[in-house]
């Protein structure tokens, strides 16, 4: 898989609709569909973090596989971003196969930094005084050695904003992590980070938000079935 080139391809080079149209520029809004990783073993068992070796279960790939066909059935997509974590690329492979594009690593897509807390049971987590805050007022707190939440939605929006830019009216997906996706559609809502753990992200679930000239709009959180060609702002 290509690392994502440091030079933006110019809009003649981006991939066109499947029906065969020009690009849409201008005023319309561009689209961006986040993409949570597939289940892995450790999914709601541990918190691995940006630790290396952990691939999707075989569930995983299936939701993958799904998420790819339902990704597929839209009329234009543009292109495939991902994390570079193991999970989020194998989810990132079948969605481009099934669009025709192969998917590019951006590290902005990058899950948080766990810092001390990588690799730790949740189980265990969850009895120490500070999961307190991590729930309640997670904008107050940064891992130990690790990424503050604050630093990780910043991170996450900038790296958005910077790639829907390279595709004005175009459609882009974007393969990441449950806490990045949601710090960027609180973001989207204009929800303050401190309520971001209300938003659930499901494994291979996808969330849509359409930036227009006024700024973001959420199409969609935690969508894990159904058509996605309805998809725009009312």
């Amino acid at each position: 898989m290509a690392t994502k080139s440091t030079k933006p391809k110019a809009a003649a080079t981006t991939r066109a609709s499947k029906s065969g149209g020009k690009r849409a520029t201008g005023s319309r809004p561009t689209t961006v569909l986040l993409v949570r990783h597939g289940q892995t073993p450790t999914t709601g068992k541990l918190l691995p973090g940006r630790a290396p070796g952990l691939h999707l279960a075989d569930e995983g790939v299936e939701q993958a596989e799904r998420a790819g066909e339902r990704i597929a059935e839209l009329k234009q997509v543009d292109a495939v971003y991902c994390s570079p974590l193991e999970r989020a690329r194998e989810t990132a492979a079948p969605i481009g196969k099934a669009v025709g594009i192969r998917p590019k690593v951006d590290r902005g897509l990058l899950e948080c930094d766990f810092g001390g807390w990588t690799g730790a049971e949740l189980s265990k987590l969850m009895k120490l005084p500070e999961w307190r805050t991590v729930q309640k007022a997670p904008s107050t707190f940064r891992f130990p050695d690790g990424e503050s939440f604050t630093e990780m939605q910043v991170r996450m929006v900038t790296a958005l904003d910077r790639l829907r830019t390279e595709h004005p009216g175009g459609t882009i997906v974007c393969v990441s992590h449950a806490d990045t996706i949601k710090a960027a559609m609180a973001h989207a809502l204009g929800t303050h980070l401190d309520l971001f753990q209300r938003i659930v992200i499901s494994t291979c679930s996808i969330s849509g938000i359409a930036w227009t000239t006024d700024g973001p709009i959420a199409l969609t959180v935690n969508s894990t079935g159904g058509s996605l060609r309805d998809l725009t702002p009312s």
